[in-house]
C-alpha cells in the first residue's frame, strides 16, 4: 500500500477513535459536563476556520486561481450541505430528557422504564450510524489532505479528531443509560468512529495518488467548504449552547490562534518536501 495511504489511514484512525474519549467521558461521569463539551467544540471550530480559510481555501485560490478556487470550495459546501440535510447531526441536547424520563420511569414501573429504555436505546443506535455516515466524508477529507503533505493531514485529522470527542458522547450516553452496561457505550461509540479510516480505504481507490496538482488543489478546497459548512452548521451552534456564546468565541479564537501557531511550527519543522 502506498506510503500516502498509509500515513492518511494512520491519521484518520487516530480523529476516529477520539470518539472513544468521549465514551470515556461518559462511562467515568453519569453527569458530563457540557460546558467543558462546548468550549472543545468551540476551540475544534477554530481549528477548523484556520485550516478552511487560511489554509486549504487559500491555497486553491493561489494555485488555480479566485474563480476556480472558488467553485471548488463552494462545491464543497453544497456537498456537505446535502448530507446534513439527509443525515442531520446528532447532538446531546437529548441527554437531558433521558434523565427526566428516568426519573417518570422510577415513578411509572418498570414496564415503563424497559419501554423507554429501548427507545433510547433505539436513539443511541440511530445517532451511531448518522455519526458514521459524517464520519467517511471526513476520511475523506484527511486522505486528501495527507497527499498534498503532512502538515495539511495532520491538521486536519487534529481538528476532526477534537471535533469527534463530543460526538463519542452522543451516542454513548442514550446507550449507556438503556443498556447500563459500560462495555456496550464505549463499543458503540468506538465504532462510530472507525467510518473514517474506511473512508480513506474507498476514497484510494477511488483517486489515483498521481493526480495533477490543480485537480489536488481543487480537491483541497472542496475539504476547505465541507470543513466550513461543518464548522458553521453544526459546531459552532452546540458549542453557543453548551458554553454560552461569550465563552464559545473565546474558545474559537484561541482554536485559531493554536492552529496558526501549529502551522508555523510544521512549516519551519517539516522537509520542505513534505511541508507543501
Amino acid at each position: 500500500m502506498d506510503s500516502q495511504v498509509l500515513m492518511a489511514l494512520g491519521l484518520s484512525i487516530i480523529g476516529g477513535l477520539s470518539t472513544s474519549i468521549g465514551a470515556i467521558v461518559v462511562v467515568l461521569n453519569k453527569s458530563p459536563n457540557l460546558k467543558m463539551l462546548g468550549l472543545l467544540q468551540g476551540f475544534a471550530a477554530g481549528l477548523m476556520l484556520s485550516i478552511s480559510f487560511l489554509d486549504l481555501a487559500h491555497n486553491a485560490i493561489n494555485s488555480i486561481g479566485f474563480l476556480k478556487g472558488n467553485l471548488w470550495f463552494f462545491g464543497g459546501v453544497t456537498f456537505f450541505a446535502v448530507v446534513a440535510k439527509f443525515i442531520p447531526e446528532p447532538t446531546l441536547a437529548p441527554s437531558t430528557d433521558v434523565k427526566s424520563k428516568k426519573r417518570n420511569d422510577d415513578e411509572g414501573g418498570k414496564d415503563m422504564l424497559k419501554k423507554h429504555r429501548r427507545q433510547v436505546l433505539f436513539s443511541g443506535i440511530i445517532t451511531a450510524i448518522g455519526i458514521s455516515l459524517h464520519n467517511f466524508p471526513e476520511g475523506m477529507a484527511v486522505f486528501l489532505g495527507s497527499m498534498k503533505g503532512l502538515r495539511v493531514g495532520v491538521n486536519l485529522a487534529l481538528a476532526i479528531a477534537l471535533h469527534n470527542i463530543p460526538e463519542g458522547v452522543a451516542v454513548a450516553l442514550p446507550v449507556y443509560f438503556a443498556t447500563q452496561s459500560k462495555w456496550q457505550a464505549f463499543k458503540l461509540a468506538t465504532l462510530s468512529g472507525f467510518a473514517e479510516p474506511l473512508g480513506v480505504v474507498i476514497v484510494a481507490y477511488l483517486f489515483p495518488t498521481s493526480l495533477s496538482p490543480e485537480i489536488l488543489e481543487g480537491l483541497l478546497g472542496s475539504v476547505g467548504g465541507v470543513m466550513a459548512f461543518l464548522t458553521l452548521h453544526e459546531m459552532l451552534p452546540l458549542a453557543f449552547d453548551y458554553a454560552g456564546q461569550k465563552q464559545a468565541v473565546k474558545a474559537v479564537f484561541l482554536g485559531m490562534a493554536f492552529m496558526s501557531a501549529s502551522l508555523y511550527f510544521l512549516e519551519v519543522s517539516l522537509p520542505k518536501e513534505m511541508s507543501l
